[in-house]
């Protein structure tokens, strides 16, 4: 396994022609258990293939349990800098129906060590929306929390997958089915929450404060290149290295045996290539942009889209009137970027104007773009289904452009 992953970040790094690696995220299924040696020769494999700065956010995922101290302390030698742990839950009877073998204990545990060794760069989530859950006990569990964590905390609803036994317990009805009313409560009454403690809510389930966000969870909000190694990780990046010029969706083969065996074969064992069309790209800049308090600024659509601007495709939307004028979107004037250099000009009519992008004195500060309200990322979901129809419409009246996004 680790000579495939070595391979295949070797092979895809070769394919994209990338040559710095901004971060390295090591999820899904519980890293915690592989060998820190093999971290190391991972993130070797990077460094040499392209260059890993010294500074590189490097995240490793891990499980309350699976780790021990001294563990903990291997994987930071061998270069992981930040821990994101599955905590979930600090109710035992809740971490059990989540079919979780830890404790609450083990989770403070961990925690606790896990904050001595990577100070100020420990992740920890909370899950609402479990059957039976009452909002009380759960923001009491949040606050408890808010006494041991670090400076990144993220809240994630409860999602039943076919094939677990949760998901079996409440189709045959011997758990009662999650209350979607009461996992919205606990959701806003959540936020509120951190937000009173001192927390960004700089992404719809993620919370940072002292400036601890995920650089590298950035990246896919901000519809950045990546590259998904092992199996059944998911990539988007242009081949430039095979002479590509069109951003493609790669995943990689699901079953581990069946994976390696392609790697060993081939050099990567990529599964499927989908090309992304530009309307499927700026899709994705649309969706992925609101999640984030940041939003879509004019200067970073520009970089897909240098033709069709924010305004064009919203600014006369009656629809987009009416959730500006209702507070949940924030659409400014058109900031227009010339050779690097910005000059922003009201356009005819605008809706409303953020406040906040008059703050600064350059481009770079002003014209924010299109950006959900405090109150319109909990309802985000609605209002997508009102944007990207107008997206569409707008891209089928357009002219052609010959410039096509990276």
């Amino acid at each position: 396994m680790r000579s495939c992953l070595v391979t295949e970040a070797q092979t895809l790094l070769r394919l994209s022609g990338v040559r710095r690696v901004e971060s390295v995220f090591f999820g899904g299924g519980t890293p915690s258990l592989a060998s820190p040696s093999t971290v190391a020769a991972v993130l070797e494999a990077v460094d040499q293939a392209a260059h890993l700065p010294a500074d590189s956010e490097v995240t490793l995922e891990a499980n309350p349990t699976s780790p021990s101290g001294a563990r903990l302390a291997a994987f930071g030698a061998a270069g992981v800098n930040r821990l994101s742990i599955g905590l979930q839950s600090l109710d035992d009877t809740e971490l059990q129906l989540l079919g979780r073998t830890h404790s609450a204990r083990d989770a403070l545990q961990t925690l606790a060590e896990a904050r001595r060794l990577f100070p100020g760069r420990v992740s920890v989530d909370l899950m609402l929306g479990l059957p039976a859950q009452q909002v009380g006990p759960w923001l009491g569990q949040l606050r408890m929390l808010l006494g041991r964590c670090d400076d990144h905390l993220s809240l994630y609803q409860l999602t039943l997958e076919r094939g677990t036994a949760l998901f079996t317990q409440v189709q045959r009805g011997t758990l009662p089915a999650p209350d979607p009313e009461l996992a919205a409560e606990m959701y806003q009454e959540g936020r509120a929450v951190l937000r009173e403690a001192g927390f960004r809510q700089y992404e719809v389930s993620n919370f940072a404060r002292n400036g601890a966000l995920s650089t590298h969870n950035w990246t896919y909000w901000q519809c950045g290149q990546y590259l998904g190694i092992g199996p059944g990780a998911h990539g988007r990046f242009v081949p430039q290295g095979a002479g590509g010029h069109t951003r493609e969706a790669r995943i990689q083969t699901l079953e581990p045996d069946n994976w390696m065996k392609e790697v060993m074969l081939f050099g990567h064992g990529t599964r499927r290539r989908v090309p992304l069309g530009q309307l499927e790209l700026l899709e994705e800049v649309l969706a992925m942009g609101l999640r984030t308090d940041v939003g879509i600024t004019h200067q970073h659509w520009q970089q897909f889209e240098p033709q069709l601007s924010l305004w064009d495709v919203f600014g006369a939307s009656q629809e987009v009137k009416a959730l500006l004028a209702q507070g949940l979107l924030l659409l400014d004037h058109r900031c227009v970027v010339v050779g690097g250099v910005g000059s922003c000009q009201e356009a005819q009519g605008a809706l409303t104007t953020d406040p906040q992008a008059q703050e600064g004195k350059g481009p770079t500060r002003r014209g924010r773009g299109l950006r959900c309200s405090w109150e319109g990322l909990a309802v985000l979901d609605s209002l997508l289904l009102t944007l990207l129809p107008r997206l569409q419409e707008a891209w089928q009246q357009r002219t052609p452009s010959p410039v096509q996004g990276g």
